[in-house]
């Protein structure tokens, strides 16, 4: 068990000088969107991939993707290469925007991604129902998602991504568009899933949600990673002390400020514990509707699809897998190659 508390040492994300390169008409070097990036995503692990636009965030998700080839550096996802069928198989991606058929219901959206993993007709079926259930969509499930608001589209993106039960998950924003109440929902599902084994790469402009979320956090600039690490390493600020206590009356404080002046210290600042925004707004929420209150659009969403993290449960979906096949072979020469032992 390593320090993070996940078991075993999986890689499922390794790159090593990883460059992209764009060129022009004729060939000339024209914007250097990546460079030598390193990274090292383990299983079960929410790693946090952090920028401003432009920064390199989506080059380098296109080139896990296999979308994109690098110009110099190599990759192995899921232990292979990013362009192995086998490990397309094992990814679910939700982009930033949700390219989704309009005129297609939420339901007929999810059968349709079923279909394209060849999930067998009875197993779409229970998953398209747990996924609708899970994400607050069953009760909208037949209108066409382009009435959905840009909440609901997220939502419906997140339960495609999961409809193949991937052991990847990459999710660009996937709380974008949505409310507090949704937000939070979102963020305890990837907990959840992270919880039952599956590996998250997480991108996100809201950095409260990645403080909540993530074991390792990278942040890239230029093209660059320019800090990497867990949460508490880049966020400690390590010339000052947080003392938290009950409430102290004004003469105990006196005696406090006459301490640390003996010591030539002073008190900088008393304040009483501030609750958060997102606290509040949800327990106003949890109120209103312990109360009766309706509303309209997506639901709370239920209990995580059963059939997520389930061993095997991808494989015995998938109508007429080969027998004895190799691809799910970690290639173990690519991995001892990219990571640092």
């Amino acid at each position: 068990m390593d320090a993070l508390g996940h078991a075993g040492d999986e890689i499922d994300i390794a790159c090593a000088g990883v460059t992209k390169v764009f060129r022009d008409f004729w060939m000339r070097p024209r914007v250097r969107a990546v460079e030598n990036v390193n990274l090292t995503v383990r299983r079960g692990q929410i790693y946090g991939l952090l920028g401003p636009n432009g920064s390199g965030k989506s080059t380098t998700i296109k080139m896990l993707l296999g979308l994109l080839q690098p110009t110099s550096g190599r990759i192995a996802v899921l232990g292979k290469r990013p362009k192995d069928v086998e490990a397309k198989r094992q990814i679910g991606y939700l982009p930033e925007e949700s390219y989704l058929y309009r005129f297609l219901s939420g339901r007929e959206t999810l059968d349709y991604y079923g279909r394209l993993f060849k999930l067998e007709r009875r197993a779409r079926r229970e998953r398209i129902a747990m996924l609708l259930d899970m994400v607050g969509l069953e009760a909208v499930q037949d209108r066409p998602v382009g009435e959905y608001s840009k909440g609901m589209q997220r939502r419906i993106g997140l339960a495609q991504s999961l409809i193949n039960d991937p052991q990847l998950l990459i999710l660009d924003e996937p709380t974008s568009g949505m409310d507090p109440v949704g937000a939070r929902q979102i963020k305890d599902l990837i907990a959840t899933l992270a919880a039952r084994g599956k590996t998250v790469l997480l991108c996100s402009h809201l950095l409260a949600d990645v403080e909540d979320l993530c074991d390792r956090v990278a942040i890239m600039y230029g093209g660059k990673v320019r800090a990497e690490g867990t949460c508490d390493e880049l966020l400690e600020q390590e010339h000052a002390t947080l003392l938290e206590t009950a409430e102290l009356p004004e003469p105990v404080l006196d005696e406090v400020r006459a301490v640390l002046r003996r010591h030539d210290l002073a008190l900088t600042k008393v304040e009483r514990p501030r609750r958060t925004l997102e606290s509040l707004f949800l327990e106003i929420v949890s109120q209103a509707r312990a109360e009766g209150v309706q509303t309209s659009g997506a639901s709370s969403g239920g209990e995580v699809a059963e059939f997520l993290g389930g061993a095997g449960s991808a494989e015995e979906a998938v109508a007429a897998a080969p027998e004895g096949d190799a691809g799910n072979v970690v290639d173990a020469g690519l991995l001892d190659s990219l990571v640092k032992r």
